[in-house]
């Protein structure tokens, strides 16, 4: 007989992928510790336990089933009564999960997992529950999310799915189409995470610069919202993720320009600089346009720090091609880059094309490029040597009064960070730094 329902059940939500994983991981979390269950850290106490997996690339798969496959082991080696299976995998993948994986005891896809104490319950008592709907999920009534203590900085999705249909994109088919929420939940969500010691929130969604344009009659409504956002007292940054650059307007330029509690940090993906190779990507506009766009930028928000994300290896992509890719990284001089291996995403457009380039190509043309970006990122990095700037303490380093933190010019857990002394505050405080040292990736000085 199954040991009663309540209370007493100890969860363990295990979150793999990206920081949009995260966000629907708090906010179970929130859900789980409103029902009464105990929120544990560490699987091997837990009764319960989540794996909120990733279904967007090959190694991010095999990363899910793999964890998946650790977690059931606990079932014979620890108290592990019940697995549940979250996210994009089991949106995609339900019916393999399910006759692959018998250990599993349920799931949930990305727009059912405000359910999930009901799935606990049910698997806990001997069913199979299966949750897997439409991916229409809008994020709109719920604002509440529980954050670990000691979390400074967090993600807040302004919408989710996306409609670009870019064809080696396997997004839309685990999150739906494009769909964003209100500025006024948006805001409230922010004043919640306020109140739990968030100083940082970084906005994110498939699609960013396109928010609004669904739900407020086709207008770009990112500038109203990071207005609105910098109205929130106790949030000191607001950073974004995911600029879409064909969507990038003159007035979202000048707010950057001119809000002081928006980050100087643009991250947008451009996936690659060729014009054949975009538009087999079905990407928007070609280098002209990315070129006059970047150059926009710097001219009215000169201190801005620029991040992109390239694939190598896409269907077609030549030698010539990746050499001019190399050239273009160099012209340009981002300061920060994620390089990404194309991924033969079955069911794309992208997986039907000609000329698929080889895996150890593929791995050597992403070895190069980064090679290309470390030399610019340590050039990049240089020119703060000397400079005040402001940095957010997030952590003490254990050894030699070293505490560690970031500037508004470095987005959590993907940039670099500043190793700092002569700190003498409480963690999540914005101090001045005087900056002594640069290496490739982060920096180092002391409180003025």
């Amino acid at each position: 007989m199954a040991e009663k329902v309540g209370t007493r059940e100890k969860v363990a939500i295990v979150t793999l992928g990206c920081e949009k994983n995260l966000v629907d991981s708090d906010m179970m979390a929130h859900l789980i510790d409103e029902k009464g269950y105990e929120l544990v850290e560490n699987p091997e106490e837990a009764t319960v336990v989540i794996v909120n997996t990733c279904g967007f690339i090959d190694a991010a798969k095999e990363e899910s089933v793999n964890k998946i496959l650790d977690m059931a082991e606990l079932k014979e080696a620890g108290r592990l009564k019940s697995l549940v299976v979250a996210g994009c995998l089991t949106q995609r993948y339900k019916e393999d999960i399910l006759s692959e994986i018998p250990e599993v005891d349920g799931i949930v896809g990305t727009g059912d997992f405000m359910s999930i104490t009901q799935i606990i319950e049910e698997s806990l008592i001997g069913k199979r529950p299966v949750y897997i709907g439409n991916p229409v999920f809008t994020y709109e009534e719920v604002v509440k999310r529980r954050v670990k203590a000691g979390t400074y900085s967090a993600y807040i999705k302004i919408a989710e799915g996306c409609d670009n249909a870019c064809t080696f994109c396997s997004i839309p088919l685990m999150r739906g189409n494009f769909r964003s929420r209100t500025i006024e939940s948006i805001v409230e969500e922010a004043r919640h995470l306020a109140a739990q010691g968030v100083v940082e929130i970084s906005l994110i969604a498939q699609d960013s610069t396109n928010y609004g344009t669904d739900i407020y009659d086709g207008k770009h409504m990112l500038p109203a919202l990071l207005d609105s956002l910098a109205e929130v007292e106790e949030i000191k940054w607001i950073r974004l993720h995911y600029a879409y650059p064909g969507f990038f307007t003159d007035e979202l330029i000048q707010t950057f320009a001119s809000n002081p509690k928006v980050c100087k940090y643009i991250d947008m993906p451009l996936q690659h600089s060729e014009d054949h190779i975009l538009k087999r990507m079905r990407r928007p506009g070609r280098q002209t346009d990315i070129r006059e766009l970047v150059a926009k930028i710097r001219v009215q928000v000169p201190d801005v720090a620029l991040r992109t994300s390239l694939i190598v290896g896409f269907p077609g992509e030549t030698e010539e091609d990746f050499s001019r890719l190399c050239e273009f990284v160099e012209d340009i001089q981002f300061d920060r880059l994620g390089v990404f291996t194309y991924s033969n995403e079955e069911d794309t457009p992208a997986s039907r094309l000609p000329d698929h380039v080889d895996e150890d190509t593929k791995e050597r043309r992403a070895n190069q490029l980064m090679e290309v970006q470390r030399e610019i990122a340590a050039k990049r990095n240089g020119r703060f040597v000397g400079q005040v700037l402001d940095v957010l303490i997030e952590r003490y380093e254990g050894r030699n009064d070293i505490y560690v933190g970031r500037t508004q010019y470095d987005a959590p857990e993907i940039d670099g960070e500043v190793f700092v002394t002569g700190f003498a505050g409480e963690l999540g405080s914005i101090v001045k730094v005087r900056i002594t040292h640069s290496y490739e990736y982060d920096l180092a000085g002391e409180v003025v």
